[in-house]
């Protein structure tokens, strides 16, 4: 098993397979209440963030609040799509459907897998993103969906920042819906009802 801590849930083979990223702090049971609401019969594979921050899991490392160190993000989304390809195989989840599902720092790295391994990852639903990398590889991405919500008011994830990743999914083909609230940095309701029916049209 490539090597990341992570706790694994069988669940319907048709149903997609949900990737539960926890935001800072988090662990691999911080979305599963997110994951049963969005697809109740999903497999799940929930890792934990291997970066430690004071003692809080993270999935990468910060120079500040909001200013994020670009090499280890590429670094450690690299590390989590090695990990995503070696349990679809270990799980016998390879020709399943597989959808990241991230808060916060775990919808920064599902964003960052998704632009740069789209082996990986193809599909993304994202709470509370902003964009993880600046210039991401000019990689056709057609194929790749990716739902975002993110709050008018949200400190700790700019709007112009979530609208500078939504550009760059964009650019390189890629199927994105942008969902707004008026709340901060937080999964909503009707972001959830917004996301459950964009992952099950």
């Amino acid at each position: 098993m490539t090597g990341l801590d992570h706790k694994y849930v069988e669940g319907s083979p048709d149903a997609p397979v949900l990737l539960l990223l926890h935001g800072t702090g988090g662990g691999p049971d911080d979305l599963v209440p997110i994951a049963r609401r969005l697809s109740p019969g999903s497999a799940l594979l929930a890792p934990a963030g291997p970066v430690s921050e004071n003692g809080a899991a993270r999935w990468f490392r910060r120079l500040a609040e909001g200013v994020f160190d670009h090499e280890d993000v590429v670094f450690r989304a690299n590390q989590l799509a090695d990990f995503v390809v070696g349990a679809s195989a270990d799980y016998e989840l390879v020709g399943r459907r597989l959808v990241a599902i991230g808060f916060s720092n775990g919808a920064n790295i599902a964003a960052a897998v998704t632009l740069l391994r789209p082996d990986a990852v193809r599909e993304a639903v994202l709470f509370a993103a902003m964009s993880p990398v600046p210039s991401p590889p000019q990689q056709d991405l057609s194929g790749t969906r990716v739902f975002l919500s993110n709050g008018e008011r949200d400190p700790m994830a700019p709007l112009a920042s979530a609208d500078t990743l939504v550009r760059d999914l964009r650019e390189r083909s890629a199927d994105v819906v942008a969902h707004r609230h008026p709340g901060g940095h937080q999964v909503t309701d009707n972001g959830l009802v917004a996301a459950a029916g964009w992952l099950n049209p």
